[in-house]
């Protein structure tokens, strides 16, 4: 398949290339099939544009479901599970049968011992050529059964490989639901759970912390390079988020231009000293065309921190640090500011967190 040429700087160009490029090959117009070829024609995502590239000159419905339960999982999780359903009942029917198979062919072998020993209970006498019969057919019987037994333990296992990726696959769709498909940092799904489970401990509340970040003047951005600029400068944001901080503590886009960080085991000023790195690390990031060099201008980000021990729960958590946040906007952007050092409420409620 060959797209369209796209004009990266303009969203409403590549708007207009979706639509002409799916009806050149025959795709029904549905919102989850446009969000494929989007994605694919901005080249937010390189995997994704090869996946698309790969299709057929007339990809099927499936065809394309398939891309979509592999990088939008979070909208395909309830053709995932029926899928997953549907093989784990294959699989444990399968199961089931082999089993009821092995014991009737255990039944069957009992049935020659308990017969042969009510023979051997009844005679008097037991001739050479008859012991050696009966030797004969319960050696026969019994290879039979090792032989019967080792194809099901064969079976078996290869039906627990099955089961085994089956297993790995739900675990990988769990990631990707749980993955913002544009930056590849957590998404706001995980990031709900994330923060309500700080309060499931003293040694959550006592060693954790909240940073709430906004791209300052994102929606200018996005009027004036267009969408996919903006797409990839939140790509690069998300990037030097997840090279700022140590291994393992979380990293999610919870909005547009929102993102969030849980610090675990700092104190509040090694938090500010990590929210003020990152801070001076994006405004001193050139952001520019991939293409032609073009520079777009310094970006920079507001930010404000809490401390797990100021709130009294998630929402608290989460409302205490948006505060924070606003107050650092509406001084001047592209600082960070601690609620601990606040002296009052900022008058707007900017509050996003929500509990489901």
């Amino acid at each position: 398949m060959q797209p369209a040429a796209v004009t990266p700087e303009r969203s409403s160009d590549i708007a207009t290339t979706v639509v002409a490029t799916m009806r050149q090959l025959g795709v029904i117009a549905m919102p989850r099939n446009y969000e494929i070829f989007y994605e694919a024609l901005a080249g937010t995502n390189p995997e994704l544009s090869l996946a698309v590239l790969d299709l057929s000159k007339r990809p099927t419905q499936d065809d394309l479901d398939r891309i979509g339960r592999r990088f939008f999982a979070q909208n395909h999780k309830h053709g995932i599970v029926d899928h997953v359903r549907d093989v784990l009942a294959r699989e444990l029917e399968d199961i089931a049968s082999l089993l009821r198979n092995e014991r009737s062919h255990i039944e069957k072998y009992g049935k020659i011992l308990d017969e042969t020993s009510d023979g051997l209970a009844n005679r008097s006498v037991i001739s050479k050529e008859l012991l050696e019969k009966i030797v004969g057919a319960v050696s026969t019987a019994t290879a039979s059964t090792i032989d019967h037994g080792k194809q099901v333990a064969s079976t078996l296992g290869d039906k627990t490989a099955e089961l085994e990726s089956v297993k790995s696959k739900l675990e990988e769709y769990k990631r990707l639901a749980d993955t913002d498909p544009l930056t590849q940092v957590w998404n706001r799904r995980a990031f709900d759970a994330e923060i309500a489970r700080i309060y499931n401990s003293n040694k959550g509340i006592l060693f954790n912390a909240l940073i709430l970040a906004d791209i300052d003047r994102f929606k200018e951005i996005n009027d004036r390079y267009g969408h996919p600029v903006g797409d990839k400068i939140l790509k690069d944001i998300a990037d030097v988020f997840q090279t700022s901080v140590s291994t393992g503590m979380f990293v999610a886009r919870t909005g547009g231009e929102e993102f969030a960080l849980i610090i675990e085991g700092a104190s509040e000023e090694a938090t500010f000293d990590i929210a003020e790195r990152i801070r001076i690390l994006i405004e001193q990031t050139p952001f520019v065309s991939s293409q032609s060099g073009a520079s777009y201008g310094t970006v920079t980000i507001s930010m404000g921190i809490c401390m797990a021990s100021e709130a009294i729960g998630p929402e608290d958590l989460y409302s205490k640090a948006d505060r924070a946040l606003y107050r650092s906007k509406v001084e001047g952007r592209n600082r960070v500011t601690r609620h601990s050092v606040m002296g009052g409420r900022a008058s707007k409620n900017w509050l996003i967190y929500k509990k489901d």
